[in-house]
């Protein structure tokens, strides 16, 4: 039995929480008091789709994460990296898994999401520059900002720099500019971190930092 004496009561505000429509408390002082504490505990994040609601770790570790459907044929090297399946792919699969009410948003995320790895590209000569691995991810949780509609954080691998100098990258987004970034000069390690990400959700992305992200 816990000797918490808040145990009781943050449990119930849980319940509350994963009952209510739109993840809604009362606002007297003993319900906010609550939330400070299993916001402290990353058992509470602020919902992506209801302003001002909240969702919980627990109902978030329900939910299904998406990555290219042979990302495990790739990594065992039965596959090269252009028979991944595609970002566009991959994010089709993340909005038709949405309730319809919020398949419309998700979709105006759509190019930020997918749209990023001309962004990755490094400015160097063409004869210089790995032409990049890029592949999607897409997983529940939160970060300094809410997720994606459904409460989803979203990242992608990708390469950096020439082929000398450069680096893998995994890194992992809310729906704003908090960012959790990994760095390794071999594509394994990136991909094998990437493993440890998707074992690891639902996740606050301060909570990489376990994993050695950088929260940018």
């Amino acid at each position: 039995m816990s000797t918490d004496p808040n145990a009781e009561f943050d449990h119930a505000v849980l319940d509350k929480i994963d009952l209510s429509p739109i993840g809604a408390v009362p606002t007297t002082p003993a319900y906010q008091d609550a939330l400070r504490r299993l916001y402290a505990a990353q058992q509470v994040y602020a919902s992506a789709d209801h302003k001002g609601g909240h969702v919980t770790a627990r109902s978030l570790a329900q939910l299904p994460f998406f990555h290219a459907h042979n990302l495990a044929d790739f990594i065992a090297g039965k596959i090269t990296d252009d028979a991944l399946e595609t970002n566009a792919s991959i994010y089709d699969r993340y909005v038709q898994s949405l309730p319809i009410d919020r398949r419309a948003r998700a979709e105006k995320q759509r190019v930020m999401v997918i749209g990023k790895a001309i962004h990755h590209r490094a400015k160097h000569g063409v004869a210089a520059v790995h032409d990049p691995l890029h592949t999607l991810f897409l997983v529940p949780g939160a970060g300094p900002h809410p997720g994606l509609p459904g409460n989803y954080l979203h990242g992608a691998v990708f390469h950096v720099g020439d082929e000398a100098t450069g680096a893998w990258v995994v890194q992992v987004h809310d729906s704003d500019d908090g960012a959790s970034v990994f760095q390794s000069p071999k594509l394994a390690e990136a991909l094998a971190k990437l493993q440890e990400v998707l074992a690891s959700a639902p996740f606050h992305l301060n909570e990489l930092e376990a994993l050695g992200f950088q929260l940018t």
